[in-house]
């Protein structure tokens, strides 16, 4: 105990917090287990009852109990980062909906947004709410509501505060109304929303609703709204570019204000982690439902294993992640303070050298620096300027290009996708010089070309991938029914990504549990699920293609490979459209599907 006490008392804030209320003492004790949502829970019964101040200090002094227990458990190395981060973000949740039980409000939907959203919350954070109702009928009253929530959590009293509230995300900001209509709401997405909102709504989470059995509905009400301004339907590369502009913008505001120390804001920071996890979300997760996770260690592994990330970059960037966050906690640990830079003082660098178990300061500072260079690498290796838009050149003579130059269709273009297909022609002849007939190839490379022009973010995934653009054009100069494939299915440019992937053979296993899955997450949506199938037939067709052309097949095995493919998707199509029967006799249909021709053979 007394080891325990001195690395307790290395908080300011721990220190005085016992010294006031010395019956806290017991929340130190190395025997006590993590703090529950049940004793949250229960140290919350009864708070009905409660009048304001007695209501306030309530859940001031639950805060008290739950972070030095935390810390305690923390800095003696019993709890992990994500017992850390989750009890902190449980009793934020309790706090609220016991507050609105308090408030006589159950229906108020308040939707947690950032760390909080995604059950990573630091021990001495904001949280970032936006308050929604599905029609906002009475927005007065509900506004009154909103003020003395925000009151019941923000207000520092004798006890202390339970958690700063951040409104700034809502629509319009500061100026925007506290309460949004899902309506209003919906209508500010479409007409207002901005790329960088996006990133912010990407862990939104509904804490809070209608009493039970009802909330459920109006929180997939609101996950309707949410989701296609999120994430679109197609592969968003065109993500990468805003992502870009917006970290540049950061950067140069931690330039400004001379943040270089800032675990967060910082080069190699945590902001940067969370800016690749969620940018490579936001590209695949209209694709991908897995990919719309919140818990950013939980989205880097997502990402490896989908080989969207080298595994290895994932794991450096999880192990800085988990680095940061638990320095970031520690430096909030010496004050109860919302804290992310570096002290510059002898005294708190000790402090928290020997909080993170460094032998001094020097050392903590070296493993620092080698999580924050890591970080830098793999960001550098994600938002790196692709060659295609970095160099402007000009477009070569071809009576073909010349008239596409003055065509309505290329007049037309937003500003962002001229400047990106004026970039891809160019690029587009260079890689049709290699092929055995420059002519053939560049003719259809401009087919497909024009034929995308219209969808921003396919220009975007040639122009930030230059090695996609490579391949297509050696497919397309090989095949003129390739050429013609991939000009009317533009989805599988993905499919141009990762050799690995477009080369290794057919996991069919794989394949079959993956077009499963993905018809699951459509739902009941009849076209969305006849989509799913003919997405997962498309990719597996386009790399049996490319491997054939790449001449890794026989014509024998490629007809087995087509064989096998035709059987899988009509075995799973089959047991899809029996579960669509809303009156069927039967789990299991007695139904069977003759093959005849070559498939038969």
């Amino acid at each position: 105990m007394p080891d325990l006490i001195r690395k307790i008392t290395l908080s300011r804030y721990a220190s005085q917090a016992l010294a006031a209320r010395p019956e806290l003492a017991a929340e130190v004790d190395p025997a006590r287990a993590a703090f529950s949502a049940d004793e949250m829970a229960q140290a919350l019964q009864g708070s009905d009852s409660d009048d304001e101040d007695a209501f306030k200090r309530r859940l001031r002094r639950l805060r008290q109990r739950v972070l030095l227990r935390t810390m305690a458990r923390d800095l003696e190395g019993k709890a992990d980062l994500a017992e850390v981060c989750g009890a902190m973000s449980g009793l934020a949740e309790q706090s609220i909906r016991a507050a609105l039980r308090w408030l006589r409000e159950e229906r108020l939907i308040v939707v947690a947004m950032g760390k909080l959203g995604g059950g990573e919350l630091n021990v001495s954070s904001d949280i970032d709410l936006v308050f929604v109702h599905p029609d906002a009928a009475e927005p007065e009253r509900l506004e009154r509501v909103g003020r003395r929530l925000i009151a019941l959590l923000n207000e520092v009293t004798g006890d202390g505060f339970v958690f700063r509230v951040d409104m700034r995300l809502r629509p319009y900001g500061d100026s925007g109304a506290l309460v949004s209509s899902f309506d209003a709401l919906e209508a500010y997405f479409v007409g207002q929303g901005r790329e960088w909102e996006r990133y912010a709504w990407i862990k939104a989470k509904p804490v809070s609703g209608t009493p039970l059995g009802v909330a459920g509905s109006r929180h997939e009400e609101l996950a309707a709204i949410v989701r296609p301004f999120v994430f679109r339907k197609y592969l968003d590369y065109a993500t990468l570019a805003a992502m870009r502009r917006l970290h540049a913008e950061v950067r140069r505001d931690v330039a400004r204000r001379e943040l270089a120390e800032h675990v967060k804001l910082g080069p190699g920071g945590i902001r940067e982690i969370e800016f690749i996890a969620q940018a490579l979300q936001l590209v695949r997760g209209g694709r991908d439902m897995e990919l719309t996770a919140r818990p950013t260690l939980h989205v880097l592994d997502l990402l490896a294993r989908k080989r969207h990330l080298p595994e290895m970059a994932a794991k450096e960037l999880a192990d800085a992640y988990v680095f940061l966050r638990n320095v970031e906690h520690r430096l909030q640990y010496l004050d109860d303070a919302q804290a992310h830079e570096l002290p510059a003082n002898d005294e708190d660098r000790a402090r928290l050298a020997q909080m993170t178990g460094s032998a001094s300061w020097e050392d903590f500072y070296a493993a620092l620096d080698v999580h924050r260079q890591a970080v830098t690498r793999h960001f550098q290796a994600v938002f790196a300027e692709p060659g295609a838009e970095s160099e402007a050149k000009p477009w070569p003579e071809h009576p073909r290009l010349a008239s596409l130059r003055s065509s309505q269709r290329y007049l037309q273009l937003p500003d962002d996708s001229r400047r990106r297909f004026d970039a891809l022609i160019p690029a587009l002849a260079g890689a049709a010089a290699a092929t055995p007939d420059p002519e053939a190839t560049l003719a259809r490379g401009v087919d497909l070309l024009e034929a995308i022009a219209r969808r921003a973010s396919y220009l975007a995934l040639l122009a930030e991938r230059p090695e996609a653009l490579e391949r297509v054009t050696r497919m397309i100069g090989a095949s003129s029914w390739a050429a013609q494939f991939v000009t009317q299915h533009p989805l599988l440019l993905d499919e141009l990504l990762d050799d690995r992937v477009l080369y290794s053979a057919p996991d069919w296993g794989e394949f079959e549990h993956g077009l499963r899955a993905s018809l699951a997450a459509a739902g009941n949506d009849v076209e969305r699920l006849m989509n799913v199938v003919r997405e997962h037939h498309h990719a597996q067709l386009f790399r049996l293609l490319a491997q054939d052309l790449a001449g890794l097949l026989t014509v024998e095995a490629l007809a087995d490979q087509l064989s096998q493919l035709a059987d899988i998707v009509l075995q799973v199509s089959l047991e899809a459209c029996w579960a669509q029967i809303p009156s069927r006799h039967r789990e299991q249909p007695r139904f069977a599907v003759i093959a005849y021709g070559k498939l038969g053979g």
